[in-house]
Formats: structure tokens, sequence, C-alpha cells
């Protein structure tokens, strides 16, 4: 019975990775036809000559028009499905290591997962990464979380969205443990954050973004004190978590709580961890020529 059932599960995400992939390869098209349709919609409202390439498929387009509403006007792509769940139902976090991890990195993963609202660490152990992304699609987890290291510093995150994906592979730098702090942290509450995203302008920015506050329920109190913050500078990410205090009718005072770190994003992947045929939407690549001018976030 058990083999059986896990064949079943094995063909049920075999499917749905058909029909992923299926709806990615429709983006083009889709696209292309979103762009004919607006060109008709500023054409009827000024009144101004439909454009010569359009003029065939006038009568068909100017149909589809017709019938659409507020919500089917809009251009929907594959990476609204990922999503598409966000803020309906809390998401569900899986916490965990590399393998042989370091006290440090133990302690921070600790940290991340008080951190996290409604997330789990469990220990790495000698799991492969496709044991891994299996059990936690199994248990109905949203994002898979690894945290990395060398010679005992934090130096990596990876953010895997289940069931399908993204992956957002993040370099860490700077990272300081909530013990670390100057002065001491401040209690850590559990009530879900306010989060702030700072500087994600561009579309890949805003997908970025995406992804990070989607590790966050939306806070049920409206006046909770604390608050999860990203802000982007220079395509490098500055992460902190603070809890305010009200000192005066106008005034507030921040008290850090911690972790604090820097992150930098070098990969996302159309795919879960354990897939590494999956397509890349987006690698750095600083060896090209004006890299250092370009921002991507």
């Amino acid at each position: 019975m058990p083999a059986s059932s896990d064949a079943a599960s094995l063909r049920r995400q075999t499917r749905l990775r058909r029909e992923y992939l299926y709806r990615k390869s429709l983006d083009s098209s889709e696209k292309n036809t979103y762009e004919q349709k607006r060109l008709v919609r500023e054409a009827l409202a000024s009144g101004k000559p439909l454009p010569t390439e359009l003029r065939a498929t006038y009568d068909k387009l100017k149909n589809e028009v017709n019938l659409e509403d507020n919500k089917t006007a809009a251009s929907h792509t594959h990476i609204d499905d990922e999503y598409g769940n966000a803020g309906l139902d809390d998401p569900r976090i899986c916490i965990t290591t590399s393998r042989d991890p370091s006290s440090r990195l133990k302690q921070f993963a600790k940290e991340m997962k008080v951190l996290l609202p409604n997330a789990t660490r469990i220990n790495r152990g000698h799991n492969r990464v496709d044991d891994l992304v299996t059990s936690a699609r199994s248990a109905e987890y949203t994002d898979l979380v690894v945290v990395q290291e060398t010679r005992g510093e934090p130096d990596g995150l990876v953010i895997c969205h289940l069931p399908l994906g993204p992956t957002a592979f993040f370099s860490l730098s700077s990272a300081v443990l909530r013990h670390d702090l100057q002065g001491g942290a401040a209690p850590m509450s559990e009530a879900y954050p306010h989060i702030i995203l700072n500087g994600f302008s561009t579309e890949l920015g805003k997908r970025v973004g995406n992804i990070l506050k989607c590790l966050f329920p939306v806070p049920t109190n409206p006046d909770t004190r604390r608050i999860v913050t990203f802000s982007n500078d220079n395509d490098y990410i500055s992460f902190r978590h603070h809890m305010y205090s009200k000192t005066g009718k106008e005034d507030v005072a921040l008290h850090e709580v911690g972790p604090r770190f820097e992150m930098k994003l070098y990969k996302i992947r159309l795919g879960t961890l354990d897939q590494k045929d999956a397509d890349d939407e987006y690698v750095l690549r600083p060896y090209q020529n004006t890299s250092v001018k370009r921002q991507v976030l």
C-alpha cells in the first residue's frame, strides 16, 4: 500500500509539473495577444486609426475586448499561479541547514525559526536534497528554507517555494545573531510582523520582493509593533528586524530584535531545489561588461 501511494504521489507531481511548464510555454503568445488588445482599446478610446498590422484580426480582438471585465483584462503569467494563495492561507515554512552544521549555524537556524511565523526547524542529518523536498511537499509546507555556511559563518540562504517553485538563491554576509547585538537584543515577539520592502523597483526586484514577503503571513492585528524590513541598495538587500514603542504623541523608538544580515541574489530557478534541469529565470553574471553600472533590483 505505501508503495502504490508513493507512486500515485509521484505521478501527481509529474502531472502538476507538466501543467506548470505548459502554462509557462504559453506566456509569450499570451503576452503578444494582450499587447494587441491593448492597442485596440487605445484606438477605440482615442478615435485614432487602427494600426495596419491589426486590421486583419480586428473583429476577433474587438469581440474579446468587449467580453473582458476588470479581472480578465489584466495580463496573467505562470508567476501568478505560484503564489495564487498568498494572503489567503498562512505560509508554513520548513527550515533546515546544510550537512554537518556548526553550532553557530544551528543557532542562526533557530533564530530564523523564531523569526518566521509558522516555521518548523528540522535537523538535516544525512538527508539528500530530493528527500527534503519530497518530505516537505508531502507535509504540505509552502516553503523550504535552507541556510548554509563556510567555516562556521552563515553565507547562504535558499528559499524554495513548494510544490512547484521557484527557488531563490542568496548569498549572505555580515550576519549578526541576536546575542551578538550591542546592548543586547529586544525581546522577540511572536506577533505577525508588518513587512517593509524598500528599493525593489524593477520587474525582477518586484519578483524578489514577492518571494520574500510571501514567507510571512498577513498580520491579523493592524496595530502590531513588530517590523521586518528588506531594504535594497545597489542590489544588496539589508535585512533588519525591529520592535517599536511610542515615546510621545508622534514619536516612536526602534528596538532592534535581530538577527541582521545582508543578502545578494545570484539565481532564481523556475523549479524546486531538487530540479537541477529546471530553467533559470535569472543568474548573476558579474563578469559581463557594465555589470558594475547595471542594477537589476
